[in-house]
């Protein structure tokens, strides 16, 4: 059978050569610690006991298609959250639901990139949206994200890559794999820069209501009214409820210039028929239950971002930025020092050898082989003792 040519390009180090060996490791009887995916069913976390009662009590009701844009009353409760977080002219009609942040960066690829157009995209960057964009043909170009400025983009050189053939600047904030959130100062040079060239900006912003230590979140989208922007969230993170692929977009700006995309995303969600309809029910409850997530930041997460912290800061040659939201670090650490060619020969050996799996950074296209990401979803004891386990192995180089 015949494979597209698009999919040379097309990868995932999250699940890439190395998880499949974990895979492998598994079926031959090892404990597998997995550390290279935010994915908090896996270590214990539960779904909220509200969605669990919308679930148990209304299953009935997601049955047949919906609309195909999303349910209403599901599409009315994002329009009224993200309204509530400064998106004021938000309408309902400017909603689409999808099967996760995935399925909406499909669509929104689909319907707006043509062959050859380029989209700025951050480095290190989810490698979801940069194989969104080489599959309709498009390029993603990268901009830095700075270590020594906690992970903020570099608007400098963000602005050395406009060309003509630039469509849209992506951020994904807070970010995925570093942590990091970006202030209002910069949000407001981002919209400058999309102004100034006729840019539409998304932003991916499904960590937003995992804000550590009390640091404040602005949306981007609520800072202006004349640049063309496309926000993303979801319900996977905050929640805990990955599996039911629960993500949304919604579009703000001129009319004018957001109306000939709604038409294009509708037509392409007639298409598809419809999301999971049982995923939509839950996202009024969703979204009302801010206390789930508070005690998730307040509990759990805290304890098992200092236990994470507490551990690398015994390992002499490892170097971070403590994240601000979200449950990812991004530590550096210089592999050469240990005879390791690349970040990726570290994974690799750290899999084999103590059975941990993390990603390496050049899996988030990060172009220096000393990096490396940590998902902080495990107990704080059993986290500690990972990462001390990280150092050890290091340290027997």
């Amino acid at each position: 059978m015949q494979v597209s040519t698009v999919m040379t390009d097309v990868h995932s180090d999250i699940r890439g050569e190395t998880y499949y060996r974990a895979l492998e490791l598994e079926k031959a009887g090892e404990k597998i610690l997995k550390l290279n995916t935010g994915n908090p069913a896996t270590f214990g976390f539960t779904m909220p006991e509200s969605v669990k009662t919308v679930l148990t009590d209304r299953a009935e009701q997601a049955l047949g298609y919906c609309d195909v844009r999303g349910m209403a009353a599901a599409r009315e409760a994002i329009r009224d959250y993200h309204r509530a977080h400064g998106i004021r002219d938000a309408q309902t009609d400017d909603v689409f639901i999808g099967n996760g942040v995935s399925e909406i960066a499909s669509m929104l690829t689909t319907v707006s990139l043509n062959e050859g157009d380029e989209v700025l995209v951050p480095m290190p960057c989810y490698s979801l949206w940069v194989n969104q964009i080489v599959m309709v043909k498009a390029k993603p170009v990268f901009y830095r994200c700075d270590e020594q400025a906690d992970w903020c983009p570099d608007i400098a050189d963000m602005r050395r890559k406009v060309t003509a053939k630039t469509r849209a600047v992506l951020l994904i904030n807070p970010n995925n794999p570093t942590g990091a959130v970006y202030g209002e100062t910069l949000l407001q040079e981002v919209i400058s820069l999309a102004r100034e060239h006729g840019l539409t900006i998304w932003s991916d912003e499904i960590y937003d209501r995992l804000m550590m230590d009390g640091t404040p979140y602005t949306s981007i989208a609520s800072l202006c009214d004349d640049v063309p922007i496309v926000t993303m969230n979801g319900l996977s993170k905050s929640h805990c409820l990955c599996g039911l692929r629960c993500g949304w977009l919604v579009l703000s700006g001129p009319r004018a210039e957001t109306a000939p995309l709604n038409r294009a995303l509708t037509t392409l969600a007639s298409v598809r028929l419809c999301s999971n309809a049982l995923m939509q029910l839950v996202i009024p409850t969703a979204l009302e239950d801010a206390a789930y997530t508070e005690t998730m930041i307040q509990g759990r997460l805290s304890e098992q971002r200092a236990a994470t912290c507490r551990a690398l800061d015994r390992i002499e040659a490892a170097s971070y930025v403590p994240n601000k939201a979200a449950f990812y670090l991004f530590p550096r650490v210089e592999f050469t020092r240990y005879g390791f060619e690349s970040d990726k020969q570290f994974a690799a050996a750290l899999l084999e050898e103590e059975h941990i799996l993390v990603v390496p950074g050049s899996g988030f296209y990060w172009d220096q082989p000393d990096h490396f990401r940590l998902v902080m979803l495990p107990k704080a004891a059993e986290l500690e003792r990972a990462i001390d386990r990280i150092g050890a192995f290091l340290q027997t180089r």
